[in-house]
């Protein structure tokens, strides 16, 4: 199992949805900036967003272990192998990570089920 290197690219406000339903003076996700990059394998990295995580953690888990562009959505998503492009589930005010898969061993111990 290999390192997935995680890089924050767009922090986002849905400026027409936020007035509409966010709180008073919402402004984009403070918990991650542009230019960020955190590692992963299967587990969350420290000081990364829990709900971030959720949605991106079956990403980082497949390019650990070996899934290319052409595993996920039937081949037309992303044309570069072994990069995900996804988001956070925050509805209003989203951000864009890429993950990329790397060829730095986890540190963690993987044995293949036999």
């Amino acid at each position: 199992m290999n390192k997935v290197k995680i890089t924050v690219l767009k922090t986002t406000l849905d400026e027409e949805l936020a007035a509409e339903y966010g709180a008073e003076g919402l402004k984009a996700c403070p918990m991650h900036e542009v230019g960020q990059i955190y590692y992963a394998d299967y587990a969350k990295p420290e000081g990364f967003c829990d709900e971030a995580w959720k949605a991106l953690y079956q990403y980082a888990f497949a390019l650990a272990h070996g899934a290319d562009a052409g595993t996920f959505y039937y081949g037309d998503w992303i044309r570069t192998p072994g990069v995900a492009i996804c988001s956070c589930n925050d509805g209003l005010r989203p951000v864009i990570f890429k993950l990329e898969a790397t060829d730095e061993e986890s540190a963690i111990g993987y044995e293949p089920v036999r």
